[in-house]
């Protein structure tokens, strides 16, 4: 099952890659936001009393980060259109943006873990919590493994 959780997070993920338009932007987060939910309610298993409640803080979530998930998207369009003669200053001003917003991301799915544990209990919160860091670490792979190296030359890559 984590395959296709995979699969479909590298998908998505790489066509929001070279997403230049906010409406590209838009449809590639609201077509992985529809395929997320199915990953996520095949994970996380709140009880029926519980599920109304877990899904109003969920879309809460989401909204959240999908905000972020554009800054992703507008790094990775900066990266691209700088990486192999990327300056010291831009290289530095880029890291960090992209740190600034590893620390966001993070800091969001931490929050959420406590407000889905209020809403419905620990273990449903475990279960968010587990599902949006593998998912989240997952884009993260995917980036750094098809992402040049700054500097390095276009002939370079295969």
């Amino acid at each position: 099952m984590k395959k296709g959780i995979i699969s479909v997070v590298v998908i998505f993920f790489t066509m929001g890659v070279f997403a230049q338009t906010s409406n590209e932007i838009d449809l590639i987060q609201a077509a992985f936001g529809i395929e997320k939910i199915a990953i996520v309610n095949n994970f996380v298993k709140p009880s029926p009393e519980q599920k109304e409640a877990f899904l109003k803080v969920y879309n809460e979530y989401e909204l959240k980060r999908k905000k972020l998930g554009e800054t992703r998207i507008k790094l990775l369009n900066q990266y691209a259109n700088q990486w192999e003669n990327m300056t010291n200053e831009q290289a530095d001003t880029w890291m960090k943006d992209v740190m600034a917003l590893s620390i966001k991301q993070d800091k969001l799915i931490k929050t959420y873990y406590n407000k889905v544990k209020s809403a419905t209990n620990a273990k449903v919160a475990t279960q968010f919590y587990q599902i949006e860091v593998y998912i989240l670490t997952t884009i993260r792979y995917s980036i750094l493994e098809s992402i040049p190296f700054v500097g390095e030359k276009k002939d370079r890559i295969k």
